[in-house]
């Protein structure tokens, strides 16, 4: 088992594309087509939850609860969507999601060879990243 609280990262593209997935040991490691199924179905129930909602301006699901796992997702403005998946109850995943936003905005936006949309394959963000989460096991989540 993991040391951490989160199971996997997931950016998803404003198509609903799968532009990154990360593992972090879950127990149940997914194929690349599984994860391709995940992210475009999380993309469907966000969408189909705004147009749902009855309150106005709501902007999709934020937070799945299930028994043994949560989903916790950020939008950014863009469209694109960052999610995790964690233990139950774990806390400060939507700060977590900000920094993680902050990185692919610092080393994945701001790289020349980049292509919008498209899978990232940045070595710096992947580094940062990993630096993130063995920190926020740390002092995020008090392990």
């Amino acid at each position: 088992m993991a040391l951490a609280a989160i199971y996997s990262l997931f950016i998803i593209n404003k198509s609903g594309g799968l532009i990154y997935y990360k593992d972090y040991g879950s127990a149940g490691r997914m194929d690349t087509n599984d994860s391709l199924r995940l992210a475009s179905l999380w993309h469907s129930m966000h969408a189909i939850s705004q147009q749902l909602s009855p309150v106005p301006g709501c902007t999709g699901i934020d937070l799945l609860q299930a028994h043994n796992f949560d989903l916790h997702c950020f939008q950014s403005l863009t469209g694109t969507k960052f999610f995790v998946v964690c233990e139950t109850g774990a806390q400060n995943m939507e700060a977590l999601l900000k920094v993680i936003y902050e990185l692919y905005t610092d080393f994945v936006l701001k790289n020349p060879f980049y292509e919008m949309e498209m899978p990232i394959r940045c070595e710096l963000f992947d580094l940062n990243l990993t630096q993130v989460i063995q920190k926020d096991r740390v002092t995020l989540l008090g392990r």
